[in-house]
């Protein structure tokens, strides 16, 4: 039988509120989001609540183990509900594009250090940046990599796009 999302909050410990679900339902639809993402997401279907009530709601879900947030150098945090694996990242410096890269050898936590100090090491995050297939293939990104982090690029060109609708 499977577990509704309800149940899985039931599961974990946490409350059933309509922003938790709604939280959980936005970050299982497309991987990788913002914050930003995550709250307009809600918004469009539950209504109003705060960025405040939606960063909660995140930290929560990520304490409680449902999804997780990870931290590109230079952009804002990205969240995803695929948290069964130890597995990296890739990020096109041009588009912003993250795709997800199994894990580089073996089980979690996929990399030895050379010297572990001592450390317990139960996990390993790497990014990989470059360019993607697409940007690859496409002449114009032939220029250098913008300096703005590609997460900022990536809201700002879905923002200006939702302005040009309204």
């Amino acid at each position: 039988m499977l577990l509704t999302p309800a149940d899985l909050l039931r599961e974990r410990g946490l409350r059933v509120t309509a922003q938790r679900l709604a939280v959980l339902r936005a970050v299982s639809s497309e991987p990788h989001l913002t914050a930003d993402v995550v709250a307009e997401t809600v918004r469009a279907e539950v209504g109003s609540i705060s960025l405040q009530a939606v960063y909660d709601s995140l930290s929560a879900l990520a304490e409680a183990g449902m999804i997780r947030r990870i931290q590109p150098a230079g952009s804002a945090a990205l969240f995803e509900t695929r948290v069964s694996d130890n597995h990296h990242h890739a990020i096109c410096r041009y588009c912003g594009r993250v795709d997800d890269v199994d894990c580089a050898l073996g089980t979690a936590p996929c990399l030895t250090a050379v010297d572990d100090m001592g450390y317990e090491i139960d996990e390993a995050e790497v990014i990989y940046w470059g360019r993607c297939p697409e940007c690859a293939a496409n002449e114009s990104s032939t220029r250098s990599p913008t300096t703005q982090p590609p997460m900022r690029r990536q809201q700002e060109t879905s923002r200006q796009e939702s302005d040009r609708r309204v």
